[in-house]
This record gives C-alpha cells, structure tokens and sequence, in this order.
C-alpha cells in the first residue's frame, strides 16, 4: 500500500536488552495510549540492497528460506536467504512493485507492477521473469485459488479484481467491486477469495468457481479497511482500518464484526504465525501492534515502535522470526529481524 503517513513523528529509542521496550515521543492527543513493550527480541539488522527507497510486501517460501521483498522505490524483487542471511538476487524492471507472493506448487512469485499495471511471473529457481500480464488500475495485493489454479489481483484504484490463469499466465476476468479496493486473501475452508472494499467499508467474498461477489459483509465503523488476513483455523477475519487506526476482528460464519481494537496509527501489512496463534499488525508509523488468537479469542499483546517506516513484514513458520524490511536505518535500507520472547 502507498501512503504518505499523515503526521510527522519524532522517535526517540533508548538502550535495551530482552523484551522490546520502545519509547514513543510524539503529539499526544487525548486518546493516544501510552507506549508499551512487545515481547519481541530485535535479533540482528542486515543490510539490503539498492538504495533508501520504499519497501512494499514480503512472502516467504518456508522450504528454501528465501524471502521475497518488494522494493517499491528501486523497482525491484529482492531475494533475501534467512538461513544464509543475506540478498542473493535482485530481480529489475519490475516498475513500482507492490504485492508479492509466493506460490509453491508452481514454483512461482508474482509481483505487482503498479507502475505499468501489470502483474509478473518469476521463476523461483532462475529468477527469471516467465510473464508480463496486463491487469486492472494500481494492482496491489494478490491471492492464488490452488484448486481453480488463478491468481486474484486487487486493483486499487480500477475498482475491480483481475484474475489470471496461471497455466497460460493470462488475464480471464475482471470483477467489478464498485469501490477501492484493499488487500485480497484466500480461505481454503471456504475456498472463496475475500476483498477489503475500502471506500465502501465491506468486505468482500469472491467464489473463484464462477468469478461472481457472493456476499457483501458490512463493517461499521471501518475507515479504511486495507490490511486483510484470514484466519481460516479459527473462522476469523482480521481487517486494519488505515484511516482510524483499528483492527476488526470478523466471525465468517455469522459475516459480522464481533471485536475491535486500537492499534499502530496507520496499519498496513498484517502477518500471522499459526503456530504461536500470533497476528501482527504494522504501520507506516514503524508502531507493531501485536495479537495473540487462541479459542476464538483475540487478545493484545501491545504495540510499541519497532523501526522507521516497520509497516511490512513476513513471519517464519518454523523459526517464529519475524523479517522488517526497513527503508533507511542509519542511511540505508535494513532487514530487521525480531525473535519472540516467552
């Protein structure tokens, strides 16, 4: 997601070991909770590669450890080794790369070029680009439907969701969602696709069989509803609402909102550990909201400032790491790497 954050923070981070403590310093209105810690252990920061640019989404492919990064700013796919700790590809002329995502059966990441409007397959094994795939305004967010085998494209700005085959690498649909659209995901209970409706504060349900919106959910109160992440274990839906700074918990089987929560100002990316049941929120304020999800209960763990411009992030299955892609620490772009603490 592109955004401009809307007020200007003064961040100030003291000495500390173990738990993550951060000390916030900024305007403070009212409503403004006090800073707290997050149980998180910064591990390490690496230095990326290209330049002091803007990172976007990150995906993980948890059985070679190499994780994706857009670099919205350098145009690039950043191929990043956890286990080796380091950049060992940049893949170019990706204009403006937004959503990426891996997709294991294919052995395929697909990036969104916001800059051309087109969506590209990548070879994981050669890095090679496969496909340049013309879709809708502003691609952003992806979600792959295996048994369908498409790709659903959120078009920001076109108010509509593209869909691609993947076998062909071709554009078969477009559907119309009458407003901005957010972030996409895919319930394999279900088997249906859900779109944040933005501007018309819903949440969309796709079913990929016939392309056709089976359901509208309302989400009162939303503003802004982007970030997305569907929890299918616990039949939750997680929505961060960027324009009022809240997390809407949505029960999909009665379609309806039945928790909210004040977290990082302006949410972006949200990220989920299954094992641990832990749901990260970031922000484009570098805040960290944290969540754990047990029994259908959704309780925080906190927020606190985790790094500048900390609003994307992938999480580890196995290790339980999390991975920061930052725009500029100390003047150049980092991965920071943070290890939960029990």
């Amino acid at each position: 997601m592109t955004k401009t954050p809307y007020w200007t923070r003064q961040i100030c981070t003291p000495l500390f070991t173990g738990i993550l403590a951060l000390t916030l310093t900024m305007p403070s209105p009212a409503d403004q909770p006090p800073p707290r810690s997050l149980p998180l252990h910064i591990v390490t920061d690496i230095p990326l590669s290209g330049q002091p640019t803007r990172w976007d989404y990150a995906s993980l492919d948890p059985i070679t450890h190499h994780l994706f990064l857009s670099h919205l700013g350098d145009d690039t796919v950043t191929v990043f080794d956890t286990k080796r700790q380091t950049v060992i590809a940049n893949i170019p002329d990706l204009s403006q790369v937004h959503g990426v995502l891996f997709i294991s059966p294919l052995n395929r990441v697909y990036a969104s070029a916001t800059g051309t409007n087109e969506v590209v397959a990548i070879d994981t094994h050669t890095f090679e680009l496969l496909a340049r795939i013309p879709v809708g305004q502003h691609p952003d967010g992806m979600a792959y439907a295996p048994k369908q085998r498409r790709l659903f494209v959120s078009d920001e700005r076109g108010g509509t969701e593209s869909v691609i085959d993947v076998d062909t690498n071709t554009k078969v649909a477009s559907i119309s969602l009458g407003g901005e659209v957010g972030n996409s995901q895919y319930d394999p209970v279900s088997g249906h696709i859900f779109v944040n409706l933005q501007t018309a504060g819903q949440l969309a349900e796709i079913d990929p069989a016939s392309d056709q919106v089976v359901a509208k959910t309302p989400l009162p109160g939303a503003q802004g509803n982007h970030g997305l992440f569907i929890d299918s274990a616990s039949r939750l839906a997680f929505v961060a609402c960027s324009d009022n700074n809240t997390l809407m918990v949505i029960d999909l089987t009665q379609k309806r909102v039945t928790a909210s929560f004040s977290v990082a100002r302006d949410p972006d990316v949200l990220a989920f550990d299954g094992v641990l049941g832990w749901l990260y929120v970031a922000g484009e304020s570098g805040e960290v909201s944290l969540f754990k999800v047990a029994d259908h209960t959704v309780t925080s763990l906190g927020t606190a400032w985790l790094g500048p411009d900390a609003h994307s992030l992938a999480v580890d299955p196995q290790s339980h790491r999390a991975y920061f892609p930052l725009k500029a620490l100390h003047g150049k772009p980092q991965l920071r790497i943070t290890q939960p603490v029990f």
